[in-house]
Parts: C-alpha cells; sequence; structure tokens
C-alpha cells in the first residue's frame, strides 16, 4: 500500500497537467519545468536516505515521509490559488515532494534488514515493488473519473488524505507500542572492497559506466513517458475516454514485470550465461520497445496509440532482469547493502566526510541518482521540444535516441564477471 499511494501522489501532476495548464496557461515548457521539478529533489535523497534510516529507524523516516508528502500533495490545490506565482510555487511543491519520497526506498530497505529474515526479503520486497504499477494505475483511473466530475483539485485531496491515512498506519502498526523485531543474525559490514581506493579502481572499469549509463537512459525514458503521457493523450485524442489511456499500459505492466523476472531465471537455469540474458533483457526493454514507440512518431489512431504504448511500457520492465541487477553481477560486495543502508562508524565532526562515503559507498543509490537527473532533464527538455516544434514526434523520436545510445554501450561494454572479486580473495603468505 506505501508504494502504490507514493506513485499514486507521484502521478496526481502528470495526470491533472494539461488541465492545470489551461487554468493557468502554462505553456509546454512551463509544464515540463513543473513536472521535472519532482525529480531535482528526487535525486538528492537517494543515497542519503538510507544512511538516516539506519541512524533513527527505517519506520520513522517512513511516518516523516508519508505524512509530509501527503499534506503537499492535499494543500498543492491551496498554493495554486494562493497568488500570481502559480508556476513557482507549482515547482517548488514537486521538488519539495521529489526529496521527501526520495527517501522511501531506502527507509523500506532499511526497515526489511532490521525487521525481517534474509530468507524472507526477496518475496517481500518483490511484493512492495508491485505497488508501483498498482499505484499508476490507480492515479490514473481515480484521476480519470475525479477529473471529469470534480475537477483537477479532488485528484490532490484524495491522494493526499489516501497518503494520510497510510502515514496513521505506519504509526499504528509500526512505532506505536512494543514491537518485537526480527531475530535477524548480525553480519559484519566490515569490507575491505569498500575502501575509496577500491572504488576508484572500480569506476575506472568500462562495464561499470556502460551499466550506469544504460541505467540513467532506462530510467530517463521512462520518466519522460510517466510524466507526459497523460498530456500526449489528452492533446493528441481529446474525446478519448481517459480510464483507457490512464489505465491500460500500467495495467499491462505488471504481469509484463513478473513475467520477465521469470524469463531471466529460466533462461539462467536453462544454461544460458548470465551476461548473455543480460544483455537479452536489456534489448527487448530498450531495443524492442523502442520498436513500439517509433510508429507514435507518425499519424497514428487511438487504439494503435493505446496498444503501442502498453506493448513499450510492458517490454521497459525487463529491464530489472537486465541493467537493474546487473550491478550484483560486477560488484556484489559494493551493491549488497541497497541504497547506501549500511551504518557507517564516523564523528559528528565528520559530517562532509560522512556525505562523501555514502556516496562512495552506494553503488545502487549512485545509479539511482542519476537516474532521476537525467529523468530530470530529459522530462524538462520533452516540454522544450514540444513547444518549439508543435509536435509529439519529436520527443518519441528522441527518446528512441536515447534508448538506442545507451543500449548500444551497453551491449558493447557491459559484462556480467565480477570485478570486485580481488577485494574477497586475498591471498595470505604464512
Amino acid at each position: 500500500m506505501g508504494t502504490c499511494l507514493l506513485y499514486c501522489a507521484r502521478m496526481t501532476m502528470p495526470v491533472c497537467a494539461v488541465s492545470m495548464a489551461t487554468r493557468f496557461h502554462w505553456s509546454k515548457i512551463d509544464s515540463g519545468l513543473v513536472l521535472g521539478g519532482f525529480f531535482w529533489g528526487y535525486c538528492f535523497t537517494q543515497i542519503l536516505g538510507g544512511h538516516a534510516s539506519d541512524m533513527v529507524g527505517g519506520e520513522r523516516v517512513l511516518l516523516l515521509s508519508a505524512a509530509s508528502w501527503a499534506v503537499i500533495t492535499a494543500g498543492t490545490p491551496l498554493l495554486a490559488h494562493l497568488g500570481s506565482h502559480q508556476l513557482f510555487l507549482m515547482t517548488l511543491a514537486r521538488i519539495l515532494m521529489g526529496l521527501l519520497q526520495g527517501v522511501f526506498f531506502p527507509s523500506l530497505a532499511s526497515l526489511c534488514s532490521q525487521r525481517v529474515l534474509e530468507g524472507e526479503r526477496g518475496f517481500l520486497m518483490s511484493t512492495m515493488n508491485s505497488g508501483t504499477y498498482l499505484g499508476t494505475l490507480l492515479a490514473g483511473g481515480m484521476g480519470s473519473v475525479l477529473l471529469e466530475q470534480y475537477g483537477w483539485e479532488s485528484m490532490f485531496y484524495c491522494s493526499g488524505l489516501l497518503s494520510g491515512l497510510w502515514a496513521l498506519t505506519v504509526w499504528q502498526y509500526l512505532l506505536k507500542g512494543e514491537v518485537t523485531p526480527a531475530q535477524v543474525k548480525a553480519q559484519n559490514h566490515t569490507q575491505p572492497g569498500l575502501s575509496r581506493k577500491r572504488w576508484l579502481k572500480l569506476l575506472k572499469k568500462p562495464p561499470i559506466w556502460a551499466m550506469v549509463f544504460a541505467h540513467m537512459c532506462t530510467c530517463s525514458t521512462a520518466y519522460t513517458l510517466l510524466s507526459w503521457l497523460p498530456t500526449y493523450f489528452r492533446e493528441s485524442f481529446p474525446d478519448a475516454q481517459a480510464g483507457v489511456y490512464n489505465v491500460v499500459p500500467w495495467l499491462t505492466a505488471i504481469p509484463s514485470a513478473l513475467s520477465g523476472g521469470c524469463v531471466s531465471d529460466l533462461l539462467i537455469t536453462r544454461g544460458y550465461g548470465v551476461l548473455t540474458v543480460r544483455k537479452i533483457m536489456q534489448f527487448c526493454a530498450m531495443g524492442a520497445s523502442s520498436v513500439f514507440i517509433l510508429p507514435l512518431a507518425g499519424e497514428v489512431d487511438f487504439p494503435s496509440a493505446v496498444i503501442f504504448i502498453s506493448a513499450s511500457v510492458g517490454l521497459s520492465t525487463f529491464s530489472s532482469g537486465g541493467v537493474s541487477v546487473n550491478v550484483q553481477d560486477l560488484t556484489p560486495s559494493c551493491a549488497g547493502a541497497l541504497y547506501g543502508t549500511s551504518k557507517l562508524l564516523i564523528s559528528s565532526h565528520q559530517f562532509f566526510k560522512c556525505i562523501c562515503q555514502i556516496f562512495w559507498f552506494s553503488l545502487t543509490g549512485f545509479m539511482n541518482m542519476m537516474g532521476a537527473f537525467m529523468g530530470l532533464l530529459l522530462v524538462s527538455f520533452s516540454g522544450y521540444l514540444i513547444e518549439i516544434t508543435l509536435s509529439w514526434a519529436a520527443v518519441f523520436s528522441f527518446i528512441i535516441l536515447v534508448n538506442a545510445i545507451g543500449l548500444w554501450i551497453f551491449l558493447i561494454f557491459g559484462d556480467a564477471q565480477r570485478l570486485d572479486q580481488t577485494a574477497h580473495c586475498q591471498l595470505v603468505v604464512v
């Protein structure tokens, strides 16, 4: 429910963007600034969220995060009508939303490491991650009805209310009263492979940067589609049912994501090389999905557009069996604690050093931060392209180009051989 409502609140602005742009006379560049503002905040708390959760507890960070983004979401219509600076206020609200939601997944990872037995974490995290598509689906379905019946403000009120109720649930079941944590076996997190010198050596490896760059391209194109698709359908097919294009693509993504993971595991168990499987899955996520985006650069009717978008979104979820898990292939010791959730023993006066250590420590957090930053650039740039070209073809063509470049680099330089092996296989001569 938490991940579902996280994405429901996140998607409220994209779903309402057309109505708000009409109400406040925003250009496409203005809409791009507002939609891209979320990623300004989101990319800065990816790495720090897990560390804060380890210090004060993941449940406390979750409660603060959920309660805060609930207030911001519900208060967005009030800010919009507060004065004449709607563009600035809406962009600021989106930046704050990104800052607060950026700590959510790191907090979940920290909470699971403290409360959930190791053998039960995989299924639990998979279940929670499936809520991202469910939340997008909920925002699209609920938003389509509320926009037509009660106006765009009602969408923000409902999303904020639901998020606030979930924050109360977190307080009731994770913070209130006595809580007995799971008996998680303590592990020694002191690993020689996490030194800065070792990180510098790893960052000189082409497979590392190929993985990071491909992940950035995958995230940025996904964020662009997530942010601009409601506007594309609303403007290109004004008479179409919003409940169709806001629901069908994300309804397709849920079984596609599950089947993609099964296919990836099946190929490996059948004897295919890990590198081969990673590249096959990434080819589907970036190459095959781009094939279905290509017709959108021309003239298509509404049913065809929904089919093409649904196929593209569905195939893009195959990245979960490709570059998204490639970090575990290349540097398992440096990516074992996702989002920087392991504890760092530092003194209070070394805050700047702490930031540097967290940055070097979590490769996955670094990848997600870069993905969010790339998403910020692409979402904002897409608004600029639409404004100057007056055509959606430029945006879809640019998405295809970004996918092609990222896929090409990953296919050439990507690898699945462990690169931090020397950090664990040290020869001791007696």
